[in-house]
């Protein structure tokens, strides 16, 4: 994927209260508790999916 046209600093994104659920489980279990980890692996499988 060709990253060079995503010139961003920061990203907002409204998450619904199951993928919050989802961060947080990702989070304790893979991440010791880690929601950023958690968030960037749970974008990697999604952007992942989408090829």
């Amino acid at each position: 994927m060709n990253e060079a046209h995503l010139d961003l600093e920061a990203v907002e994104l409204e998450l619904d209260e199951e993928l919050l659920d989802a961060i947080d489980e990702k989070a304790f279990k893979d991440h010791r508790e880690n929601r950023d980890a958690a968030v960037r692996d749970l974008l990697d499988e999604w952007l992942k999916a989408q090829d």
